[in-house]
């Protein structure tokens, strides 16, 4: 998001990030390129830290060259970004918080990397709260309030009468323009930015800066053919021996390439249910594109009729639901306990959540009209998971309605 052409929006990590300075000496917050970690930190904490860009050449250089001269021209409390451009500093930020140890005296920003992740956690254990800022939530690009998990899952999950809307939207949610757009606050917030070119030049820049300068990847070609094979394979059960095959590169480069994508928070590996009951069959994590914005751009749809009347709809939905609840767990601080459920006999749930001791089940479909017939798997899914679970079907209704007893149909974006 460029700083200055609309009104900062709120970002729900916040209230974490506030907590975390005033437990933590240094604060680290990752993500994908562009879901607006710089904005985000000097929008928070732009009045009380300084600001340095380690993406700048010449400011890489000096801290590389003289880390101690550099850390002494840029006494804490400072915001380092793009730390993953300079990662033995680390080294020095451990030696002065050890000397002087206060909270929230350094944040750091950098895209998840394999060499920074290893380089925090050998050098900043225990002195570093590591926070996710994904892409936007819908909750948030309405300016809608964040929730405790407790609550969302009450609100979505609750028994009782079809609940109306905590908060009346500043504007509509059209899944069709979600599938499109996607969550990244750039084509996000700015409706005339064009959407093809910015995911054309955000996929270029991506595969030019973070996959030639922080990975081994010798054929950039092959890698961004590799990418779209990915996103075509949306919501599917992983077979790596099929990915590498289509690609043309071996199964453990396909392996490594994966890898990249999921560290670098564009790819999510939705794990199965680990708890056995109903015998699972299925050991294979389904592979999803989270920002369902790039996932569209990278199979080639363009159009609200491309995306809605074709075959990607259903993939593409499950993957903006399972977006938004990763974003739900995530600015909270919290690892997401989500996996999907398949039985011995092949029913499937796509989405398992388990918390605080209850398990709570979601399939999604693109309906607006839902039917009981749509919650069969629900009915099967909660037969075997027993008292106390729920269940809900995420679809194209503005409001929840049940649809069978313990069964609620409700909006998809978790933002009525």
């Amino acid at each position: 998001m460029q700083a200055g052409r609309v009104k900062y929006v709120p970002r729900h990590l916040g209230g974490t990030l506030r907590r975390a300075l005033r437990t933590f000496p240094a604060v680290l917050v990752t993500g994908a390129r562009q879901s607006g970690k710089t904005t985000f930190l000097r929008q928070e904490c732009g009045r009380t830290h300084a600001y340095v860009s380690l993406e700048r050449p010449d400011v890489r250089a000096r801290a590389t060259a003289d880390p101690v001269g550099f850390l002494r021209d840029h006494p804490p409390p400072v915001i380092l970004d793009e730390i993953q451009y300079s990662p033995e500093i680390l080294h020095y930020i451990k030696d002065e918080i050890d000397s002087r140890r206060r909270p929230g005296q350094w944040l750091l920003t950098g895209s998840q990397s394999f060499d920074l992740m290893q380089g925090i956690s050998q050098t900043l254990a225990g002195r570093v709260a590591v926070l996710q800022l994904d892409p936007m939530s819908v909750r948030e690009a309405l300016g809608s309030p964040p929730l405790p998990i407790g609550t969302l899952l009450q609100q979505v999950f609750g028994a009782g009468p079809a609940r109306r809307r905590l908060l009346p939207p500043r504007r509509d949610i059209d899944l069709a323009d979600w599938l499109l757009r996607g969550g990244f606050p750039e084509p996000r917030l700015h409706p005339r930015v064009d959407r093809e070119l910015w995911f054309s030049g955000y996929v270029a820049t991506y595969l030019e800066r973070d996959v030639r300068n922080l990975t081994q990847v010798g054929d950039l070609s092959a890698f961004g053919r590799f990418v779209q094979l990915v996103a075509a394979r949306n919501g599917a059960l992983l077979n790596m021996a099929d990915l590498g095959r289509d690609a043309g590169v071996t199964g453990p480069t396909a392996k490594h390439w994966l890898a990249v994508l999921e560290a670098s928070q564009l790819v999510h590996l939705l794990r199965p249910y680990h708890r056995s009951f109903g015998k699972r069959i299925r050991k294979s994590p389904k592979l999803y594109v989270t920002d369902s914005g790039l996932a569209s751009h990278l199979i080639g749809l363009h159009t609200r009729a491309a995306v809605m009347q074709g075959p990607s709809l259903g993939p593409l939905t499950e993957a903006a639901v399972l977006g938004e609840w990763l974003k739900a767990f995530r600015i909270h601080g919290l690892q997401s306990p989500l996996s999907y459920w398949r039985s011995s006999n092949g029913h499937e749930v796509d989405l398992v959540i388990e918390h605080d001791g209850r398990l709570f089940a979601i399939e999604v479909k693109a309906t607006a009209t839902p039917t009981p017939r749509h919650a069969e798997a629900l009915v099967r899914w909660l037969a075997f998971a027993g008292r106390g679970a729920r269940a809900a079907l995420a679809c194209r209704v503005e409001e929840s309605v049940t649809l069978r007893p313990g069964i609620r149909a409700v909006p998809w974006h978790l933002a009525w």
